[in-house]
């Protein structure tokens, strides 16, 4: 799945504003840039495995993983991330989270696998999302837009810092989404846990308070049997 964002902001500015951003917007899509991503949900079911793949097409292009248990068992699963070539970029055992940016510096399909296998009976739903970017370059020279350089670039690092801001937000929004699937599955298995304390408990002392009847009366009646008979 492959998804691309286009923002669009409007609004009363000067014509030599407008002009600028004409010109960076010109700028930007004249370099070869280039941002895939792809925003998805998989449930695993018990001693299931399922891979994910995102193809880079330059070396050296950023290559970045976030995957989060939602639900099942104890938050954790196993992950490995795999090269075209096999070789094992990183992995883990029982992760319940994660966030990693590294470098694809082979050409060629990388493949993002998730292993339920130490579950016997508990489904694990994962949220996680592949990127693939790459920095932009300017292979062509641009007379006109390299004398307005000078005033497009800060507004290039303006858009590149809200960029940066954004992200950062959508990862703490996720980040905290987690956190309340973990602790409202933590409210359940404490309400099921006293209220099945509850039950344990109303049935000891039932048994406990027949005991007692039974041991009173019983007693009674040995001893006015005893009493009868002297």
């Amino acid at each position: 799945m492959t998804a691309y964002t286009v923002r669009n902001s409007r609004g009363s500015l000067p014509l030599l504003a407008w002009l600028l951003v004409l010109a960076a917007s010109t700028i930007l899509l004249l370099l070869p840039s280039n941002v895939e991503a792809a925003a998805l949900t998989t449930l695993l079911e018990p001693h299931e495995k399922s891979c994910f793949y995102a193809w880079v097409d330059k070396a050296g292009e950023k290559v970045g993983f976030y995957f989060a248990v939602q639900s099942g068992g104890t938050f954790d699963i196993d992950y490995a991330v795999h090269s075209p070539t096999e070789v094992v970029i990183i992995e883990g055992k029982k992760e319940r989270q994660l966030d990693i940016i590294f470098t694809g510096n082979e050409v060629g399909e990388y493949s993002f696998c998730f292993e339920n296998d130490m579950s016997t009976f508990a489904e694990k739903l994962i949220d996680f999302d592949i990127t693939v970017e790459s920095e932009p370059r300017l292979d062509i020279p641009i007379s006109s837009a390299a004398l307005l350089s000078d005033h497009s670039a800060p507004l290039e690092e303006s858009i590149s810092k809200m960029a940066e801001k954004l992200t950062a937000i959508s990862r703490t929004q996720k980040y905290f989404r987690v956190r309340e699937n973990r602790n409202y599955s933590t409210v359940k298995s404490t309400q099921s846990r006293i209220f099945w304390y509850s039950v344990i408990e109303s049935l000891v002392m039932i048994g406990i308070s027949v005991g007692q009847v039974y041991v009173v009366r019983m007693l009674f009646e040995k001893g006015s049997t005893k009493r009868y008979r002297v």
